[in-house]
């Protein structure tokens, strides 16, 4: 039952977004803070995935990481080099109100989602190494995310490179620490919380995305004709460069699907936490569109080729 939810993911995505769209009220709240504190919804969801995510890892998943060393390097590399630059070049040429072009930067500079493995294994790709992907790019991000923005940004508003890395750690290194060592000590009574925490991700990430939707509206309305087609085609990039890399690289048919993937699909729910923590609701609109086109693009893919004969 929790596969099947999972699966749906581009579904709920889209009903989400029609929700926030005709009736926001619903979904706005998740833009404010905790009652009584300084916390926001979003960070707190963020925070809640990633430690879920920590409780499905374990120390050897990092031992395994050292086992398949070039082909984790390689799709790091594409990760942190690939989108990065599309999202640069198309935010730069779109013509959009600056906050619109951070936020199309800063999603790019994001590592990849934890839908990505789904995806992955929808796809008939290698789904070992799009777990190992998205681990290490998701750590390796604490510092690349923070910088890469600033380093593509810059020309564009100033941005604070600091704040944005203790939040990476706030957000996305201590909860996946913290996850580990719960598993490591309590492992053999999380198989419930293990099982139910990828639909507590698609949950969170369904409620952020509406939510930036929601709020921004009116922005969208008026931008939407330059924005929508932006945010697409930098998941276009994403999508067929990271196969060509990994073909370039001597990868297979398999290892080549997946890091198409991974470097198409963002964790575009840490790029809104991020762009609403730090700078504005504006700039999350383009992440909150990030999730609903990396999903509908990578589950479109994950289609054709499972259906696709060709293999190694």
């Amino acid at each position: 039952m929790a596969a099947r939810i999972v699966n749906l993911f581009w579904l709920w995505t889209l009903l989400g977004v029609c929700w926030a769209w005709f009736m926001p009220s619903y979904f706005t709240w998740v833009s404010g803070n905790l009652p009584g504190t300084s916390i926001s919804w979003v960070s707190a969801g963020l925070g809640i995935i990633m430690l879920g995510m920590g409780m499905t890892l374990s120390i050897d998943d990092f031992r395994d990481c050292l086992k398949k060393p070039r082909w984790i390097a390689i799709g790091i590399a594409g990760q942190f080099i690939i989108m990065p630059l599309a999202g640069w070049a198309v935010a730069s040429l779109s013509g959009l109100p600056d906050q619109f072009k951070l936020g199309i930067i800063l999603v790019s500079c994001c590592p990849g989602g934890t839908a990505s493995n789904v995806v992955t294994y929808l796809a008939k790709g290698n789904l070992a190494l799009s777990v190992l992907m998205t681990l290490c790019t998701t750590i390796l991000a604490v510092w690349f995310t923070p910088f890469l923005t600033k380093t593509y940004a810059s020309a564009i508003l100033e941005v604070n490179a600091g704040a944005m890395l203790i939040s990476m750690l706030t957000i996305v290194l201590l909860p996946i620490v913290g996850g580990i060592f719960i598993n490591r000590f309590f492992g053999n009574k999380l198989a419930m919380a293990k099982n139910l925490s990828p639909v507590v991700s698609v949950i969170v990430i369904v409620l952020i995305v509406s939510s930036i939707v929601g709020a921004t509206k009116g922005s969208i309305l008026q931008y939407g004709k330059v924005l929508l087609p932006a945010v697409f085609i930098v998941h276009l990039i994403g999508f067929g460069f990271g196969y060509l890399w990994a073909r370039l690289f001597g990868m297979g048919e398999k290892e080549a699907r997946t890091v198409s993937i991974e470097v198409g699909m963002q964790n575009s729910g840490l790029g809104a936490s991020l762009a609403k923590t730090h700078f504005s609701l504006l700039a999350a609109t383009p992440c909150a569109i990030s999730a609903f086109f990396h999903c509908i693009i990578g589950s479109a893919l994950a289609s054709y080729w499972n259906r696709s004969k060709k293999t190694d």
